[in-house]
Protein backbone atom coordinates (compact mmCIF):
# COMPACT_ATOMS: atom_id res chain seq x y z
CA UNK A 1 0.00 0.00 0.00
CA UNK A 2 1.02 3.64 -0.42
CA UNK A 3 1.79 5.79 2.64
CA UNK A 4 2.74 9.47 2.76
CA UNK A 5 5.61 10.66 4.96
CA UNK A 6 7.08 13.97 6.00
CA UNK A 7 10.80 13.56 5.33
CA UNK A 8 11.96 17.11 6.13
CA UNK A 9 10.71 20.67 6.19
CA UNK A 10 8.36 21.10 3.22
CA UNK A 11 9.32 17.63 2.01
CA UNK A 12 6.87 14.78 1.38
CA UNK A 13 7.43 11.29 0.04
CA UNK A 14 5.09 8.45 -0.94
CA UNK A 15 6.37 5.02 0.13
CA UNK A 16 5.25 1.46 -0.43
CA UNK A 17 4.53 -0.62 2.67
CA UNK A 18 2.84 -3.87 3.61
CA UNK A 19 -0.88 -3.74 4.19
CA UNK A 20 -1.54 -3.83 7.95
CA UNK A 21 -3.43 -6.63 9.70
CA UNK A 22 -5.69 -6.77 12.74
CA UNK A 23 -4.00 -7.40 16.08
CA UNK A 24 -6.99 -7.10 18.42
CA UNK A 25 -10.51 -8.47 18.40
CA UNK A 26 -11.99 -4.95 18.68
CA UNK A 27 -10.19 -3.49 15.68
CA UNK A 28 -11.20 -2.88 12.08
CA UNK A 29 -9.23 -2.51 8.87
CA UNK A 30 -10.28 0.61 6.97
CA UNK A 31 -9.54 1.44 3.38
CA UNK A 32 -8.83 5.16 3.62
CA UNK A 33 -10.31 6.91 0.60
CA UNK A 34 -10.31 10.60 1.44
CA UNK A 35 -8.13 12.83 3.66
CA UNK A 36 -8.46 16.54 4.34
CA UNK A 37 -5.45 18.83 4.73
CA UNK A 38 -5.73 20.48 8.15
CA UNK A 39 -4.00 23.61 9.40
CA UNK A 40 -2.19 21.54 12.02
CA UNK A 41 -0.84 19.30 9.25
CA UNK A 42 0.54 22.42 7.60
CA UNK A 43 2.24 23.46 10.86
CA UNK A 44 4.11 20.14 10.79
CA UNK A 45 4.86 20.49 7.08
CA UNK A 46 6.17 24.07 7.14
CA UNK A 47 7.56 24.36 10.69
CA UNK A 48 8.28 20.81 11.79
CA UNK A 49 5.95 20.92 14.76
CA UNK A 50 3.35 22.65 16.90
CA UNK A 51 4.61 24.06 20.19
CA UNK A 52 6.62 21.36 21.93
CA UNK A 53 5.34 18.64 19.59
CA UNK A 54 8.19 18.22 17.12
CA UNK A 55 8.48 15.75 14.26
CA UNK A 56 11.14 13.08 14.01
CA UNK A 57 11.59 12.25 10.33
CA UNK A 58 10.24 10.29 8.60
CA UNK A 59 6.77 10.88 10.03
CA UNK A 60 3.31 9.87 8.82
CA UNK A 61 0.64 12.54 8.55
CA UNK A 62 -3.02 13.44 8.45
CA UNK A 63 -6.06 12.87 10.64
CA UNK A 64 -9.18 14.18 8.83
CA UNK A 65 -10.23 11.02 7.02
CA UNK A 66 -13.01 8.74 5.87
CA UNK A 67 -13.19 5.39 4.14
CA UNK A 68 -14.73 1.93 3.93
CA UNK A 69 -14.28 -0.97 6.32
CA UNK A 70 -12.67 -3.99 4.73
CA UNK A 71 -12.32 -6.36 7.70
CA UNK A 72 -13.56 -6.48 11.30
CA UNK A 73 -12.31 -8.25 14.40
CA UNK A 74 -14.44 -11.00 16.01
CA UNK A 75 -15.56 -8.75 18.90
CA UNK A 76 -16.81 -5.96 16.63
CA UNK A 77 -20.56 -5.44 16.32
CA UNK A 78 -22.53 -2.92 14.27
CA UNK A 79 -19.84 -2.63 11.60
CA UNK A 80 -18.97 -4.89 8.73
CA UNK A 81 -17.08 -5.04 5.45
CA UNK A 82 -18.41 -2.40 3.08
CA UNK A 83 -19.53 0.01 5.82
CA UNK A 84 -18.53 3.58 5.00
CA UNK A 85 -17.28 5.44 8.07
CA UNK A 86 -16.25 8.80 9.41
CA UNK A 87 -13.22 8.43 11.65
CA UNK A 88 -12.52 9.96 15.04
CA UNK A 89 -8.70 10.27 14.98
CA UNK A 90 -8.37 10.46 18.80
CA UNK A 91 -7.67 7.01 20.24
CA UNK A 92 -8.23 7.06 24.01
CA UNK A 93 -7.19 4.60 26.73
CA UNK A 94 -10.58 4.47 28.49
CA UNK A 95 -8.84 3.82 31.82
CA UNK A 96 -7.14 7.00 33.07
CA UNK A 97 -8.71 9.51 35.47
CA UNK A 98 -9.63 11.80 32.56
CA UNK A 99 -11.41 9.07 30.61
CA UNK A 100 -13.23 7.88 33.74
CA UNK A 101 -14.38 11.45 34.35
CA UNK A 102 -15.73 11.72 30.80
CA UNK A 103 -12.89 14.01 29.66
CA UNK A 104 -11.74 11.77 26.83
CA UNK A 105 -10.33 14.76 24.93
CA UNK A 106 -7.70 15.17 27.66
CA UNK A 107 -6.97 11.45 28.03
CA UNK A 108 -3.58 10.97 29.68
CA UNK A 109 -2.60 8.36 27.09
CA UNK A 110 -4.41 9.77 24.07
CA UNK A 111 -3.00 8.71 20.70
CA UNK A 112 -3.96 11.06 17.87
CA UNK A 113 -3.52 10.10 14.24
CA UNK A 114 -0.59 11.92 12.65
CA UNK A 115 0.76 13.41 15.89
CA UNK A 116 4.45 12.87 16.68
CA UNK A 117 4.99 9.66 18.65
CA UNK A 118 1.28 8.84 18.75
CA UNK A 119 -0.89 7.02 16.18
CA UNK A 120 0.03 6.54 12.49
CA UNK A 121 -1.23 9.27 10.17
CA UNK A 122 -4.27 8.93 7.95
CA UNK A 123 -2.60 9.42 4.57
CA UNK A 124 -2.27 5.73 3.81
CA UNK A 125 -4.35 3.34 1.74
CA UNK A 126 -5.19 1.26 4.81
CA UNK A 127 -5.22 1.80 8.55
CA UNK A 128 -6.13 -0.44 11.48
CA UNK A 129 -8.25 1.40 14.05
CA UNK A 130 -10.37 0.63 17.10
CA UNK A 131 -13.93 -0.04 15.99
CA UNK A 132 -15.08 2.61 18.47
CA UNK A 133 -13.31 5.28 16.38
CA UNK A 134 -15.21 4.40 13.21
CA UNK A 135 -18.74 5.73 12.94
CA UNK A 136 -21.02 4.62 10.10
CA UNK A 137 -22.38 7.37 7.88
CA UNK A 138 -25.77 7.56 6.13
CA UNK A 139 -26.00 6.28 2.57
CA UNK A 140 -26.64 9.80 1.29
CA UNK A 141 -23.55 11.27 2.96
CA UNK A 142 -20.52 11.78 0.73
CA UNK A 143 -16.99 10.91 1.76
CA UNK A 144 -16.11 14.60 1.57
CA UNK A 145 -18.80 15.27 4.15
CA UNK A 146 -17.51 12.40 6.26
CA UNK A 147 -14.04 13.96 6.26
CA UNK A 148 -15.52 17.29 7.34
CA UNK A 149 -17.10 15.60 10.35
CA UNK A 150 -13.80 15.84 12.27
CA UNK A 151 -13.23 19.63 11.99
CA UNK A 152 -16.95 20.29 12.36
CA UNK A 153 -17.01 18.18 15.53
CA UNK A 154 -14.39 20.53 16.97
CA UNK A 155 -16.54 23.48 15.93
CA UNK A 156 -19.65 21.93 17.49
CA UNK A 157 -17.75 21.26 20.72
CA UNK A 158 -16.61 24.90 20.74
CA UNK A 159 -20.22 26.06 20.29
CA UNK A 160 -21.33 23.79 23.14
CA UNK A 161 -18.49 24.99 25.37
CA UNK A 162 -19.45 28.57 24.61
CA UNK A 163 -23.06 27.75 25.49
CA UNK A 164 -24.61 29.31 22.39
CA UNK A 165 -28.21 30.32 23.03
CA UNK A 166 -31.07 32.02 21.13
CA UNK A 167 -30.44 35.70 20.30
CA UNK A 168 -26.77 35.43 21.28
CA UNK A 169 -24.44 38.01 19.76
CA UNK A 170 -21.35 36.22 18.51
CA UNK A 171 -18.07 36.98 16.74
CA UNK A 172 -15.82 34.47 15.02
CA UNK A 173 -12.25 35.62 14.42
CA UNK A 174 -10.72 33.60 11.59
CA UNK A 175 -12.71 32.07 8.73
CA UNK A 176 -10.62 28.99 8.04
CA UNK A 177 -12.32 25.57 8.17
CA UNK A 178 -12.66 25.65 11.97
CA UNK A 179 -13.96 29.23 12.10
CA UNK A 180 -16.43 28.56 9.31
CA UNK A 181 -17.45 25.40 11.14
CA UNK A 182 -18.08 27.43 14.29
CA UNK A 183 -20.25 29.80 12.24
CA UNK A 184 -22.27 26.87 10.87
CA UNK A 185 -22.62 25.12 14.22
CA UNK A 186 -23.64 28.28 16.07
CA UNK A 187 -26.30 28.93 13.46
CA UNK A 188 -27.47 25.31 13.67
CA UNK A 189 -27.60 25.43 17.47
CA UNK A 190 -29.80 28.50 17.94
CA UNK A 191 -31.06 31.64 16.15
CA UNK A 192 -28.17 34.03 16.72
CA UNK A 193 -26.22 36.86 15.13
CA UNK A 194 -22.71 35.92 13.98
CA UNK A 195 -20.02 38.39 12.86
CA UNK A 196 -16.94 36.96 11.14
CA UNK A 197 -13.51 38.42 10.36
CA UNK A 198 -10.60 37.15 8.30
CA UNK A 199 -7.55 38.59 6.55
CA UNK A 200 -8.32 36.74 3.31
CA UNK A 201 -10.99 38.08 0.98
CA UNK A 202 -12.17 34.69 -0.35
CA UNK A 203 -12.72 33.46 3.19
CA UNK A 204 -14.71 36.55 4.07
CA UNK A 205 -16.88 35.83 1.03
CA UNK A 206 -17.20 32.18 2.11
CA UNK A 207 -18.38 33.30 5.56
CA UNK A 208 -21.08 35.42 3.94
CA UNK A 209 -22.07 32.49 1.74
CA UNK A 210 -22.39 30.23 4.78
CA UNK A 211 -24.69 32.57 6.64
CA UNK A 212 -22.66 35.20 8.53
CA UNK A 213 -24.76 38.22 9.45
CA UNK A 214 -21.72 40.37 8.73
CA UNK A 215 -18.18 39.53 7.59
CA UNK A 216 -15.21 41.81 7.12
CA UNK A 217 -11.49 42.00 6.50
CA UNK A 218 -9.36 43.94 9.07
CA UNK A 219 -7.20 45.11 6.16
CA UNK A 220 -10.21 46.82 4.59
CA UNK A 221 -12.45 47.63 7.55
CA UNK A 222 -12.16 48.72 11.16
CA UNK A 223 -13.79 45.46 12.17
CA UNK A 224 -14.07 46.37 15.85
CA UNK A 225 -15.83 49.65 15.07
CA UNK A 226 -18.06 48.01 12.48
CA UNK A 227 -19.17 45.18 14.78
CA UNK A 228 -19.66 47.67 17.63
CA UNK A 229 -21.86 49.74 15.31
CA UNK A 230 -24.11 46.70 14.83
CA UNK A 231 -23.92 45.65 18.49
CA UNK A 232 -23.39 48.76 20.65
CA UNK A 233 -23.95 46.83 23.89
CA UNK A 234 -21.24 44.34 23.01
CA UNK A 235 -21.04 40.66 22.20
CA UNK A 236 -21.98 37.71 24.35
CA UNK A 237 -19.50 35.27 22.82
CA UNK A 238 -16.28 35.50 20.84
CA UNK A 239 -14.57 32.52 19.22
CA UNK A 240 -10.89 33.07 18.40
CA UNK A 241 -10.19 30.62 15.58
CA UNK A 242 -7.17 32.20 13.88
CA UNK A 243 -4.39 31.78 16.43
CA UNK A 244 -3.60 35.49 16.03
CA UNK A 245 -3.01 37.32 19.31
CA UNK A 246 -4.39 40.56 17.81
CA UNK A 247 -7.79 38.87 17.54
CA UNK A 248 -7.77 38.16 21.26
CA UNK A 249 -7.44 41.89 21.91
CA UNK A 250 -10.25 42.60 19.46
CA UNK A 251 -12.47 39.99 21.11
CA UNK A 252 -11.88 41.39 24.59
CA UNK A 253 -12.72 44.91 23.46
CA UNK A 254 -16.01 43.75 21.91
CA UNK A 255 -17.31 41.44 24.65
CA UNK A 256 -20.05 42.71 26.92
CA UNK A 257 -19.53 42.41 30.70
CA UNK A 258 -19.99 38.76 31.62
CA UNK A 259 -19.14 37.67 28.07
CA UNK A 260 -17.12 34.60 27.13
CA UNK A 261 -13.98 34.29 25.02
CA UNK A 262 -13.43 30.80 23.57
CA UNK A 263 -9.94 30.04 22.27
CA UNK A 264 -10.09 27.54 19.42
CA UNK A 265 -7.19 28.46 17.10
CA UNK A 266 -3.60 27.29 17.60
CA UNK A 267 -1.21 30.25 18.07
CA UNK A 268 2.36 30.13 16.84
CA UNK A 269 3.65 31.79 20.03
CA UNK A 270 4.17 29.88 23.26
CA UNK A 271 2.94 32.82 25.38
CA UNK A 272 0.30 35.44 24.60
CA UNK A 273 -0.35 38.54 26.75
CA UNK A 274 -3.90 39.38 27.82
CA UNK A 275 -5.38 42.69 28.86
CA UNK A 276 -6.01 41.40 32.35
CA UNK A 277 -7.76 44.57 33.48
CA UNK A 278 -10.35 44.34 30.71
CA UNK A 279 -10.88 40.68 31.61
CA UNK A 280 -11.16 41.60 35.31
CA UNK A 281 -13.36 44.68 35.07
CA UNK A 282 -15.80 43.07 32.66
CA UNK A 283 -15.66 39.72 34.46
CA UNK A 284 -15.02 37.94 31.18
CA UNK A 285 -14.81 34.16 31.05
CA UNK A 286 -11.97 32.49 29.14
CA UNK A 287 -12.37 28.94 27.84
CA UNK A 288 -9.96 26.74 25.89
CA UNK A 289 -11.00 24.12 23.36
CA UNK A 290 -9.05 20.87 23.22
CA UNK A 291 -10.24 19.14 20.07
CA UNK A 292 -13.71 17.71 20.76
CA UNK A 293 -15.61 15.56 23.19
CA UNK A 294 -18.59 13.45 22.22
CA UNK A 295 -19.44 15.50 19.13
CA UNK A 296 -18.65 13.15 16.23
CA UNK A 297 -22.00 11.34 16.18
CA UNK A 298 -24.02 14.58 16.62
CA UNK A 299 -22.03 16.16 13.79
CA UNK A 300 -22.85 13.24 11.49
CA UNK A 301 -26.51 13.86 12.29
CA UNK A 302 -26.20 17.61 11.71
CA UNK A 303 -24.76 17.00 8.25
CA UNK A 304 -26.86 13.96 7.40
CA UNK A 305 -30.13 15.66 8.33
CA UNK A 306 -29.24 18.84 6.43
CA UNK A 307 -28.90 21.18 9.43
CA UNK A 308 -25.37 22.07 8.30
CA UNK A 309 -24.20 22.47 4.71
CA UNK A 310 -20.41 22.54 4.73
CA UNK A 311 -19.98 21.37 1.12
CA UNK A 312 -18.81 24.80 -0.15
CA UNK A 313 -15.80 24.56 2.17
CA UNK A 314 -14.24 21.88 -0.06
CA UNK A 315 -12.53 24.08 -2.61
CA UNK A 316 -9.71 21.91 -4.00
CA UNK A 317 -8.99 18.25 -4.70
CA UNK A 318 -5.70 16.44 -5.39
CA UNK A 319 -4.65 12.85 -6.11
CA UNK A 320 -2.25 11.32 -3.61
CA UNK A 321 0.61 11.68 -6.08
CA UNK A 322 0.19 15.49 -5.93
CA UNK A 323 -0.01 15.77 -2.15
CA UNK A 324 2.92 18.18 -1.98
CA UNK A 325 1.06 20.56 -4.29
CA UNK A 326 -1.91 20.37 -1.92
CA UNK A 327 0.24 21.26 1.07
CA UNK A 328 1.94 24.11 -0.74
CA UNK A 329 -1.44 25.49 -1.78
CA UNK A 330 -2.80 25.39 1.79
CA UNK A 331 0.44 26.65 3.35
CA UNK A 332 0.40 29.65 1.01
CA UNK A 333 -3.35 30.33 1.33
CA UNK A 334 -3.43 30.39 -2.47
CA UNK A 335 -6.29 30.35 -4.95
CA UNK A 336 -8.99 30.93 -2.31
CA UNK A 337 -8.36 27.54 -0.70
CA UNK A 338 -10.46 26.66 2.33
CA UNK A 339 -10.30 22.87 2.46
CA UNK A 340 -8.15 20.74 0.16
CA UNK A 341 -9.00 17.05 -0.15
CA UNK A 342 -6.63 14.22 -1.00
CA UNK A 343 -8.11 11.32 -2.98
CA UNK A 344 -6.34 8.07 -2.22
CA UNK A 345 -6.02 5.33 -4.84
CA UNK A 346 -8.78 2.78 -5.20
CA UNK A 347 -8.12 -0.78 -4.07
CA UNK A 348 -5.66 -2.43 -6.38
Amino acid sequence: MQVAYFTGLRELEIREEEKPSLDRDDEVLVRIERVGVCGSDVHYYARGGIGDQRLSYPATLGHECAGTIEQVGPAVTGLGPGTRVAIDPAITCGECDQCRAGRVNTCRKLRFMGCPGEAPGAVAEYRVLPAANCLPIPDAMTLDQAVLVEPLAIALYAAKLGEVYPAARIAVFGAGPIGLGVLLCCKATAPCSVYVTDLLGPRVEMARRLGADWAGNPQDDDVVAEIARHEPWGLDLAFECSGDAACIDQAQSLLTPGGTLVLVGIPEEERIPFDVHTMRRRELTLKNVRRQKGCVAPTIRLIGEGHVDADPMVTHRFPLADIRDAFELVAGYRDGVVKAMIDLPSTR
